[in-house]
């Protein structure tokens, strides 16, 4: 995701209501998430689809990484002959149904 330009991507909601359509266009077009304010205070933010969809990616990958990291601390692993021993036998498995 692109950094937040502070002098063009933080808007009122006020003006994020009546420019609705160029908000929009300006988000999907620069990459850039657009901040808007409510009372002066941060309200929502608005992210592209492709924005969004590397958050989901990037946590999904993280939290993946993570369990990994915690199998093999527990000594859940196999080493390369165990592991095609194991895809060997769930292929067989599937033929097999």
């Amino acid at each position: 995701m692109k950094q937040i330009s502070i002098a063009n991507d933080i808007i009122p909601v006020g003006e994020f209501k009546t420019g609705l359509a160029k908000w929009l266009k300006s988000v999907r077009d620069s990459g850039r998430p657009l901040v808007i304010t409510q009372n002066g205070r941060p309200a929502g933010v608005l992210l592209s689809p492709e924005a969004f969809d590397q958050l989901g990616h990037s946590k999904s990958f993280k939290e993946s990484v993570q369990r990994g990291l915690v199998d093999a601390e527990a000594q859940r692993v196999f080493d390369a002959s165990q592991l095609k021993q194991e895809l060997q036998k769930r292929r067989s498995s599937k033929v097999a149904k």
